[in-house]
């Protein structure tokens, strides 16, 4: 028997149906007698509306007003799921992240988690219920509701794992692994078995989106083991974990990854030799640089 945090992101819980598939995924665990924590995101689609509605209001939505809306995406997903189990015969309870206390500070939209009372979690767990608790939110020391920006269930889920000392925070997603790059590119992209921690957090700073960088920030801190699997087929998916000693040193590329959103830019006929810049004109050799009033020189 093992004890597991497990998330589930949007697309995951993006309808009735597929709730209703994670819930026979969780009874699945639950009969192998694994002790369970859920973590599940806002139905796919559903932060991008309650923006929208916010924006139709408010051009420039108040950050607190904001972060209300924002957090009852959540809260729908984790009554739902319950009520899923419930009908599996699974005893189940649901929690928003004020309930579980998530205290975070009191950046709205983008607050950052300080600490987390695992008390009422772990009382439900020995009483045999699957706790199932709303990612991406908490609360602050005022008692105002806070989101953790987007991907934030990520980070909930780590924090939630490494305050209660889980065995493994299971990941689940679209995807059904780490791959050395996004097979929707490169369709030869290898699936990673393992990937360390340094690594992983090497490629979500620079494009990869399979976890938020804080969550694999918070992974690095407290080293806890993390496994990335697939919501829709069954397999052993990727598990971030510790460096191996046999890789230690070697010049090893894992992945690679990239950003749409960003773009290079090549300027020509910029002046590169020493002392161009600091020529007055007044006897200096930089032609290209005095010589402004000739523009053929910079086409």
């Amino acid at each position: 028997m093992a004890f597991f945090v497990q998330k589930y992101g949007g697309t995951s819980v993006g309808s009735t149906e597929r709730i209703k598939q994670v819930a026979l995924r969780l009874a699945e665990y639950k009969a192998q007698g694994h002790e369970l924590v859920v973590v599940v995101s806002a139905m796919s689609g559903e932060t991008n509306r309650l923006i929208s509605l916010a924006k139709e209001i408010q051009p420039d939505p108040n950050p607190r007003e904001l972060d209300v809306v924002l957090s009852t995406g959540e809260q729908v997903t984790i009554g739902l799921l319950a009520m899923a189990l419930h009908e599996l015969g699974i005893k189940a309870k649901s929690y928003t992240g004020s309930q579980v206390k998530i205290t975070t500070d009191g950046a709205h939209t983008k607050a950052r988690i300080l600490k987390i009372d695992e008390e009422p979690v772990r009382s439900d767990l020995a009483a045999g219920y699957v706790v199932i608790v709303a990612g991406f939110q908490g609360i602050d020391e005022r008692g105002d509701i806070t989101t953790l920006g987007r991907g934030g269930s990520d980070t909930t889920a780590v924090a939630l794992a490494a305050a209660l000392k889980a065995d493994e925070c299971q990941i689940y997603t679209d995807v059904d692994g780490i791959y050395t790059t996004d097979p929707r590119v490169v369709p030869e992209a290898r699936k990673l078995d393992t990937i360390t921690f340094e690594e992983m957090l090497e490629m979500a700073s620079l494009g990869s989106k399979v976890l938020q960088i804080r969550s694999v920030e918070l992974l690095v801190s407290t080293r806890s083991n993390s496994g990335v699997l697939s919501s829709f087929e069954k397999g052993e998916g990727t598990l971030i974990t510790f460096e191996e000693n046999k890789k230690m040193e070697q010049p090893i590329i894992s992945g690679i990854a990239f950003n749409r959103d960003e773009s290079k830019i090549t300027v020509v006929g910029v002046p590169d030799h020493p002392g161009c810049l600091s020529d007055t004109g007044t006897g200096g050799g930089c032609q290209y640089w005095r010589g402004y009033d000739h523009p053929e020189r910079w086409a």
